[in-house]
């Protein structure tokens, strides 16, 4: 018989924050109903120690008009979540991945007769 070996472990200062399984399943179903209804092209993920972030783009070669962040050392305090514009201002902030997201989500509402 083989032996198992172990994968070995990253150091500590080697890890980042991520997107887990749900929320990125949330953030690309708006990615694709943005990118449908023609407002976005391209998109960009960054995983850092401290933040992760998924900027969302009409263009590839401009400035990202959405950046969504997740910061998991201000659960206790603010939320979490942040959604930045393309000024870098904060537009919104919570605790839950929905709320954070519903005013991009309201520019795909149309009205129907």
């Amino acid at each position: 018989m083989g032996s198992v070996a172990e994968f070995p472990r990253r150091p500590a200062h080697f890890r980042q924050t991520g997107f887990e399984r749900l929320e990125l399943r949330r953030i690309l179903d708006l990615y694709g109903r943005m990118v449908a209804a023609g407002l976005w092209r391209d998109y960009a993920m960054n995983f850092e120690r401290d933040v992760a972030v998924f900027s969302a783009f009409r263009r590839a070669a401009e400035h990202p008009q959405f950046r969504i962040e997740k910061r998991p050392a201000l659960r206790a305090r603010q939320g979490m979540w942040a959604l930045i514009g393309e000024a870098g201002m904060v537009l919104k902030r919570g605790h839950e991945l929905g709320p954070v997201l519903a005013p991009v989500e309201r520019k795909l509402m149309r009205i129907v007769e």
